[in-house]
C-alpha cells in the first residue's frame, strides 16, 4: 500500500491535471478545493491526512505562474506549454515541495517523488525528464551545498541525475536534452 504522503501527492496530482484541463476548456465550475474533495472521498480512510493533499494543491495552484517562470529555464528546450500537462504538474509540484517544503519535505524526498509520479502516471522518457530538471532546480537552489540539506537525509547525487542525451533533430543537428516529455493534450 501506497505511504500516506504518496497517495496524498497523486491524488493532488490527479487534481492539478482535471483543474488545469477544465480551466483550459472554460469550465467555470473548475475550482480546486471541490476537484480535491471529490478526488479525496475514495481514498479517505487509506490517506488519513486530507489537509496535506489539500495545502499541497492549493500552493501549487497559487504559485503556477512562478513555478512555471522557474522551470523555463531548466527546460529550454522545452516551452512549459508544450510539456505534457502530467509531467507540466509533477515538475510543478517537485518544484514547489523543493523550494517551499524544505523544512517538512527533504529536497531528495520531492525530486524523488515527483520521478515516482512520473514513472506511474508519465510516459516512457517522463521519470528521466523529471529527475533531470529537477536535479537542475535542486542544484540551483543551492540543495547540493551541505549546509542547505537536511542532514537527516542525504543530498542527491550526482549519478542520480541524468546526463543529457544527444540526439539529431529533423534538420539533422545534433543536440543535447534529458528526456523529452510526452506529447501535450
Amino acid at each position: 500500500m501506497a505511504s500516506n504522503r504518496h497517495l496524498g501527492r497523486i491524488i493532488s496530482l490527479q487534481s492539478l491535471y482535471e483543474y488545469e484541463f477544465r480551466s483550459k476548456a472554460g469550465d467555470p465550475d473548475a475550482e480546486i478545493d471541490k476537484i480535491v474533495a471529490k478526488n479525496i472521498i475514495p481514498y479517505e480512510k487509506a490517506l488519513g491526512d486530507t489537509e496535506f493533499v489539500y495545502r499541497l494543491t492549493r500552493s501549487v495552484v497559487e504559485h503556477i505562474p512562478e513555478l512555471d517562470e522557474a522551470l523555463a529555464p531548466l527546460a529550454p528546450e522545452w516551452p512549459i506549454a508544450s510539456i505534457a500537462s502530467i509531467d507540466r504538474n509533477v515538475l510543478r509540484m517537485g518544484l514547489y515541495e523543493l523550494k517551499y517544503s524544505e523544512e517538512s519535505v527533504p529536497p531528495k524526498v520531492a525530486i524523488n517523488e515527483a520521478v515516482e509520479l512520473a514513472k506511474a502516471f508519465g510516459s516512457e522518457n517522463s521519470s528521466k525528464f523529471i529527475n533531470g530538471v529537477l536535479g537542475t532546480a535542486f542544484r540551483n537552489l543551492g540543495f547540493a551545498d551541505s549546509e542547505h540539506v537536511n542532514h537527516d537525509t542525504e543530498p542527491i547525487s550526482e549519478s542520480s541525475v541524468p546526463e543529457a542525451e544527444s540526439s539529431v533533430d529533423a534538420s539533422g543537428n545534433e543536440s543535447e536534452s534529458s528526456g523529452s516529455p510526452s506529447e501535450t493534450i
